[in-house]
C-alpha cells in the first residue's frame, strides 16, 4: 500500500494487529498467561530496567492487552495507551502522576454521578481535590486554577445529559494555564469526537461502554497525546525527576512524547494493580472492529427518537444536543461533527413517580446501571448512579428527580419509539 493515512474503518479493524508470528492466527489471540519467559538474565535484567521494552508479568504488559492500547490510542491520534481495569481505574490512573498531597485537579460540574463522588470524595483520602466549575464559565475556570492545581478534566458528551463541552475553548485555556487535559471520551468515542485535536493532554475511556459496545467486560484507557512538557514547569515531578525505583531514571528526558505513556505501565500498573485482563481486551477489540457503523445507527437513532419525544405532550424535556432546540446544538459541528452521541435524558411531566412508572412499563428498554450497548438502556439517574450526589449536585449533573437518562440502541428506531409510547401512556395513565 501507499503511504496514504488510512481511514477510521480501516484502523479500527487493523490498528495494532498483526498475525500471529507462531500460528498465523489472523485474529489477535488471547495470551492467557501471567508471565514471560525471558531470553536470558541479560534479557531479563533489561526489561526491568525500562532498557528494553517487552513482557514481563501481565500486572504489567500483555500481547492481547497492547494490541488493544495501540488500537485505541492510533484512532484517538495519541501516541501511545495504557489500558486497565475500568473508566474509574483509568481516571485514577491519569491522575495518579501528576497529583500530590495538598494538589487539586480543576473539574466539570457536568459529569458522570460516579466520576463526582470520586472526585468529591474518594480522592480526598489521597490528599488531593477538586474544584467543581460550570465549564460554560470559562472565566470561572480560570480563576480556579491555582498554583497546586495540576489538570483539568471534563467529559466530551456528558453522562447522563448529553452536553458537549466547548473543547477548543478549554483546551485553549489549559495551554494558556500550562496545565494538562484530561477528557473522559467514553460517550463520544473516537468515532465522534477526537479531544486531542482540540487541546486534551490525556483522553480517558471507559471501553466497558461504546468501545467494546455488548455489555460484555469491564475495561478502562487512557490514551496519551505525547503533545505535553512535562519538564516545564516543575509542577510534574513524577515524571521530569529522578525516579528512584529506577535508579533516577527520568521518564520524560528517557522517553519524551512516550513519558506518561511509560509511567503509567512501569509505575501506575506496577503499583496499584488496575490491570485489565486480556480476555476483557479481546471482547473489546472485537467491538472496535465494528465501531462506526455501530455510532453511525446510534446516532441516526437517537436523532428520531428524541425528534419524535421533544414533540410528546407527556415530555416535559428533552436534552438531546442533536436537536435544533439545544443550547449546545452549535458545538456538534466542531467537537463532534459525526453526531452528537446517543445518550440523552428526557424531563418527564409527573415529575419522579411518572419517571419510575415510565422504567418499569418499557419491554425493550433495559433498566441497567450501564450505558453504549447495541441494545437501547434505561436508568433513572437521581435514584441510582447519581444517588450519592445532593440534590443540587444532581441537578447542576442533568440528573433531577424527573429526568431519566436514555442510551438509544441500534434497534429499529420505530420499535424503540413503540416500546417509548406505551410506557409513556402507562406512566401517565
Amino acid at each position: 500500500m501507499t503511504d496514504r493515512p488510512m481511514g477510521f474503518d480501516t484502523l479500527q479493524i487493523h490498528a495494532g494487529a498483526r498475525p500471529d508470528p507462531a500460528t498465523g492466527a489472523r485474529q489477535t489471540p488471547i495470551y492467557q498467561t501471567t508471565a514471560y519467559v525471558f531470553r536470558d538474565a541479560e534479557h531479563a535484567a533489561a526489561l526491568f530496567n525500562l532498557q528494553e521494552v517487552g513482557y514481563i508479568y501481565s500486572r504489567l504488559t500483555n500481547p492481547t492487552v497492547a494490541v488493544l492500547q495501540e488500537r485505541i490510542a492510533t484512532l484517538e491520534g495519541g501516541v501511545g495507551a495504557v489500558c486497565c481495569s475500568s473508566g474509574h481505574a483509568a481516571q485514577i490512573m491519569a491522575l495518579f502522576p501528576l497529583m500530590g498531597p495538598g494538589r487539586n485537579v480543576v473539574v466539570s460540574t457536568r459529569l458522570y454521578g460516579g466520576t463526582v463522588t470520586q472526585f468529591s470524595q474518594t480522592i480526598r483520602r489521597f490528599g488531593w481535590s477538586a474544584k467543581f466549575v460550570d465549564f460554560d464559565d470559562l472565566a470561572a475556570v480560570e480563576a480556579a486554577v491555582d498554583d497546586d492545581t495540576r489538570a483539568i478534566f471534563c467529559e466530551s458528551i456528558a453522562n447522563p445529559g448529553g452536553y458537549i463541552t466547548d473543547l477548543p475553548a478549554i483546551g485553549a485555556l489549559a495551554a494558556k494555564v500550562g496545565l494538562p487535559l484530561i477528557v473522559d471520551n467514553t460517550s463520544a468515542t473516537p468515532y465522534l469526537c477526537r479531544p486531542i485535536e482540540h487541546g486534551a493532554t490525556l483522553v480517558v475511556h471507559s471501553t466497558t461502554k461504546y468501545l467494546t459496545g455488548n455489555g460484555t467486560v469491564t475495561g478502562g484507557c487512557i490514551v496519551d497525546s505525547g503533545k505535553f512538557d512535562w519538564a516545564a514547569s516543575g509542577k510534574f515531578p513524577s515524571l521530569s525527576e529522578p525516579e528512584p525505583a529506577y535508579h533516577g531514571l527520568k521518564f520524560a528526558e528517557t522517553f519524551g512524547p512516550l513519558a506518561f505513556t511509560f509511567h503509567g505501565i512501569a509505575v501506575g500498573l506496577r503499583d496499584l494493580g488496575m490491570t485489565m485482563n486480556p480476555q476483557a481486551a479481546h471482547y473489546t477489540l472485537m467491538g472496535i472492529e465494528t465501531l462506526s457503523l455501530r455510532m453511525e445507527r446510534h446516532v441516526q437513532n437517537a436523532m428520531k427518537v428524541a425528534a419524535w419525544l421533544e414533540q410528546d405532550d407527556r415530555i416535559e424535556k428533552v436534552t438531546y444536543a442533536g436537536l435544533p432546540s439545544s443550547p449546545y446544538n452549535h458545538r456538534v459541528a466542531s467537537v463532534c461533527p459525526k453526531g452528537a452521541g446517543a445518550l440523552f435524558t428526557v424531563a418527564l411531566k409527573g415529575g419522579y413517580d411518572a419517571c419510575v412508572k415510565l422504567v418499569d412499563s418499557l419491554e425493550l428498554f433495559s433498566h441497567v446501571a450501564n450505558l453504549g450497548d447495541t441494545r437501547s438502556l434505561i436508568i433513572h439517574s437521581a435514584s441510582t448512579t447519581h444517588r450519592q450526589l445532593t440534590p443540587e449536585q444532581q441537578v447542576a449533573a442533568g440528573a433531577a428527580p424527573n429526568v431519566v437518562r436514555l442510551s438509544i440502541g441500534i434497534e429499529d428506531a420505530d420499535d424503540i419509539i413503540a416500546d417509548l409510547d406505551q410506557a409513556l401512556a402507562k406512566a401517565h395513565g
